[in-house]
C-alpha cells in the first residue's frame, strides 16, 4: 500500500510543522484523523492535496487555522468555495530567506551572475545582491530584509554576489503590486510567523522599486529560450528552491536532463525524495530538510525557509 494522503498531513505534522508552527501541527494532525475531510481531499488532483495549499487557501478566505475543530467545521461548511480556489492556485511560498543558504553558492561562482530561477513566484529570491545577511556575528551586505541564517561546516561568505541579470520562469508569475497576489503571498507564511510577513513586505519593496523578467513559461518547453535571453559576459545560475515536488516524475527528469546541458552552473536546493542523491549523510536533525547541490552535487543540508544549513564534512 502506497503513502496515503493522511500519511502526508500525519508527516507534515511531525516532520515540517513540528517546532515551527504549533497551528499546523495541530491541524495537520487532526485532518490526518478526520476521515470527512480526508475524503473531500482526496476528490481533488493529487498534486492539489497538499497541507500548505489547502491551510492557505482557508488562511485566504479568511478561515480559522488556530483552532482544529473550528478549522474542520469551517471546511466542511465551505468546501464548496475552498476547492475552487484550491484547484485555481498552487503553492507559491516566496521565501527571501532561502537566499541566505544560496548566497555561499553564489558569492563563489565566477561574477557577475545571470540569474534564472525555475518556479520564481514573485522573483523575491532573485535579488541576494539587494538583501543584508546575518551568519551569527557575521553581517554582510546592506539594504533590507536582514536574513539570519545559521551556517554550519563553513565559513560565511565574504561578499555578495553581483548580479547584472535577473529572470524568472514560472508557470503563474506573481506580481507583489496586485493585491490579489500579494495576499496569496502572505496567506502561505504559516500563522505564528509574524517575521516572515514584515520579511515578504520589506522583500516586495525591493521587487517592486526594479522588476524582474518573469516568464510565464513551463520549466522544460520554455527554459532554454529564457536562458538565452542571458548576456553572454555574465555566469548563468538556473535554480530552484522546493519546486519540483509539483512536478511530475517524468517531467522533472526531462528537467534534470535539460539544465544539465544548459551552459552556466545549476543550483537546487530540493528534498531528498525530490531529487535523489546516492550516499547523503544524516540531516542534522529530525526536522524537514532540503539537500543544497551545485550542478548535482549534494554540498549541505538546508532547512526549506533559509533560516539553517549545514554542509557535508
Amino acid at each position: 500500500m502506497g503513502v496515503t494522503t493522511a500519511d502526508d498531513y500525519r508527516a507534515f505534522a511531525t516532520r515540517e510543522a513540528c517546532g515551527l508552527s504549533p497551528a499546523y501541527e495541530r491541524l495537520a494532525s487532526a485532518v490526518s484523523r478526520d476521515a470527512d475531510l480526508l475524503a473531500l481531499i482526496e476528490g481533488l488532483p493529487l498534486a492539489k492535496r497538499q497541507p500548505n495549499l489547502l491551510f492557505g487557501v482557508v488562511r485566504l478566505l479568511g478561515g480559522p487555522v488556530e483552532d482544529p475543530a473550528a478549522f474542520q467545521a469551517y471546511v466542511r461548511a465551505n468546501w464548496p468555495a475552498i476547492e475552487v480556489a484550491v484547484r485555481a492556485r498552487t503553492t507559491q511560498t516566496n521565501e527571501a530567506a532561502r537566499c541566505a543558504v544560496l548566497l555561499p553558492l553564489l558569492a563563489a561562482l565566477p561574477q557577475p551572475l545571470a540569474l534564472l530561477e525555475v518556479g520564481a513566484s514573485a522573483g523575491l529570491c532573485l535579488y541576494p545582491d539587494r538583501y543584508a545577511y546575518r551568519y551569527g556575528s557575521r553581517l554582510l551586505g546592506h539594504g533590507r530584509p536582514v536574513l539570519d541564517c545559521a551556517l554550519t561546516g563553513i565559513a560565511p561568505p565574504a561578499r555578495v554576489p553581483t548580479v547584472v541579470w535577473r529572470a524568472g520562469l514560472d508557470l503563474n508569475p506573481l506580481d507583489v503590486t496586485d493585491a490579489d497576489d500579494f495576499a496569496w503571498l502572505d496567506a502561505l507564511i504559516w500563522p505564528e510567523h509574524a517575521h516572515r510577513r514584515v520579511r515578504l513586505r520589506e522583500a516586495a519593496n525591493v521587487v517592486a522599486a526594479e522588476p524582474p523578467l518573469l516568464v510565464r513559461g513551463d520549466l522544460v518547453d520554455d527554459l532554454p529560450a529564457v536562458a538565452a535571453l542571458a548576456p553572454p559576459e555574465a555566469t548563468l545560475v538556473v535554480f530552484h528552491t522546493t519546486v519540483l515536488y509539483q512536478v511530475p516524475p517524468r517531467r522533472r527528469a526531462a528537467f534534470v536532463e535539460l539544465v544539465r546541458g544548459l551552459p552556466g552552473n545549476w543550483i537546487a536546493a530540493e528534498a531528498p525524495k525530490v531529487l535523489r542523491y546516492d550516499r547523503l549523510p544524516e540531516p542534522p536533525d529530525t526536522g524537514f530538510h532540503n539537500v543544497l547541490a551545485l550542478d548535482g552535487t549534494p554540498l549541505a543540508w538546508a532547512h526549506a525557509h533559509g533560516q539553517a544549513a549545514a554542509w557535508f564534512g
